[in-house]
């Protein structure tokens, strides 16, 4: 009997050690492994950095092979390392009140809201202290602050990208040390790069990888006109990573951090970066002009897939077609038609969509580019002359006003917009924060065209309207016709003339 309960209190406590030990094993040691294919319903597209520049085919655009390149990569990053480590800033985004509920013991105690914080990495562009990062890294930022060598400074938002996910920060210090700038032109594939930011708050952490690919799309990037021409690498990139720098062996920029593929929220095998270049060129727009003077040839592109290439039956899958000729624009006064093939733009070959869009990112309203196309099995040129996105061909800077109050930025439509929309003209909300406009439900993209039956054109008029009406109107949702209609109700101070509200149709409203 003895030996009975002895075996049974034996069997017990190996089958619990068995248990815990499976336990634990599945929840600290297993990792997941995925042997298929990656497809989109896998993919968990998540932000977090890289920086990089524009580079030609090397059959239209020969060059010799960089010193740096990765065959003459060194065996040690330690010079590329020490040259941009002090170039990348540790950035945190202030920006409201976490959501949880809290009781009132957490406020006797201390416990109670705490204003959000995100985090993320610059890079100097200067050494009077301008910064550049991503969009997603100060997105809805109440204020912004910059550390630096353990300096803390706060930070003014010069400007913002969607089509890029491209920030200009600006901080008051002087003699920082701006990074050098290399061409992502120059950068080949299989060449060694560095990553260099602040993952999970560990600062100034640089890791190592080679350029997996170049002129990537992922379809990650709002905006729109979203530029996706990304540089793809192996560096181990992570959450924090984001607006950090992608450097070469020689410690030089050639992007931005700005993404990883990941099913997990960490790095698990490819993180993206917006060429140098680009960037550069949109930084510096942002700081002369206060928006990115986009250069448009009026076609709208896609992609030449085997499907498409065997029903035109072209004989290549490089180059884009065009789908769509747009009225007035620049490739219709060139004589440019639908399904014509564009094969080069100024002598540089278009591999895809991704280079298309990066090449004419280089371009200022007013150049004129020479286009190779394909038509009909024939070989020309046109000559365009690029326009801006009022179709004209000079430098633009759009009217604008920001409020506190009302926590957007309001901006009047281009003329892109008024045609997407079929409307005469507009008053767009270019960005959010905390305020009425957000109380209201109103999001980012939300156009208003005419407020107590007249037009809303001026965004200052439109912001001074609905800065002198802010929390004395109550609102009233509806829907109808699949349009989101809203109108006032008696407000509770009795307001007998509370403004109209907007009614939305395809992104735009009518305020009647």
């Amino acid at each position: 009997m003895k030996n009975s309960i002895q075996f049974l209190l034996f069997s017990s406590v190996a089958f619990f050690a068995g248990i815990m030990g499976a336990f634990f094993y599945d929840t600290y040691l297993r990792k997941d492994v995925y042997n298929g294919p990656i497809g989109q319903s896998e993919r968990d597209w998540t932000a977090a950095s890289s920086y990089t520049t524009h580079w030609e085919d090397p059959a239209l655009a020969p060059a010799p092979t960089p010193k740096s390149s990765a065959a003459a990569a060194p065996v040690s990053f330690v010079e590329a390392s020490e040259r941009s480590k002090s170039s990348v800033v540790f950035i945190k985004n202030f920006s409201g009140t976490d959501s949880r509920r809290y009781s009132i013991f957490d406020y006797f105690f201390g416990n109670g809201p705490t204003q959000r914080v995100s985090t993320g990495s610059g890079v100097i562009m200067s050494e009077d202290g301008y910064i550049i990062t991503n969009n997603h890294v100060i997105e809805r930022a109440e204020t912004i602050e910059v550390v630096h060598e353990k300096r803390t400074y706060p930070a003014k938002l010069i400007g913002t990208d969607k089509n890029t996910d491209i920030a200009v920060l600006k901080i008051e210090a002087t003699d920082l040390p701006a990074i050098p700038k290399g061409s992502s032109r120059d950068l080949k594939i299989g060449e060694w790069v560095l990553a260099v930011g602040n993952p999970f708050n560990l600062t100034s952490t640089v890791t190592a990888g080679i350029v997996s690919a170049k002129e990537r799309q992922i379809n990650i990037l709002g905006g729109e006109f979203p530029l996706e021409s990304f540089i793809q690498t192996d560096a181990p990139i992570n959450p924090g990573n984001s607006g950090g720098a992608l450097v070469n062996s020689q410690g030089e920029l050639v992007g931005i951090n700005t993404a990883i593929l990941s099913r997990t929220g960490s790095y698990t095998g490819y993180g993206f970066a917006v060429p140098v270049d680009i960037a550069t060129k949109i930084a510096n727009d942002l700081i002369e002009y206060g928006e990115v003077q986009k250069a448009l040839p009026g076609v709208d592109v896609v992609e030449i897939t085997p499907e498409l290439a065997e029903d035109m039956r072209l004989n290549t899958l490089d180059g884009v077609i065009v789908t769509h000729v747009i009225r007035n624009g620049a490739a219709e006064k060139a004589g440019m038609r639908k399904d014509d093939v564009i094969l080069s733009i100024d002598g540089v070959r278009i591999g895809g969509k991704g280079s298309f869009e990066e090449q004419l990112s280089y371009f200022y309203p007013g150049d004129q580019v020479t286009v190779r196309l394909l038509r009909k099995g024939e070989t020309k040129e046109l000559r365009l002359q690029l326009q801006n996105l009022e179709g004209g061909t000079g430098v633009i800077q759009r009217a604008y006003y920001s409020s506190a109050l009302l926590g957007a930025r309001l901006e009047a439509v281009n003329a892109i917009e008024r045609d997407r929309l079929n409307v005469d003209y507009g008053v767009k909300i270019s960005s959010m924060t905390r305020g009425y406009l957000r109380d209201l439900g109103l999001n980012n993209g939300f156009v208003l065209t005419r407020i107590n039956d007249q037009p809303a054109s001026n965004p200052k008029e439109v912001g001074k309207f609905l800065e002198e009406y802010s929390g004395r109107s109550v609102w009233r949702v509806s829907q109808r016709m699949g349009s989101v209609l809203c109108s006032p109700t008696p407000s509770a101070k009795g307001d007998s003339e509370a403004p109209v509200a907007p009614s939305m149709r395809g992104g735009s409203a009518d305020m009647e």
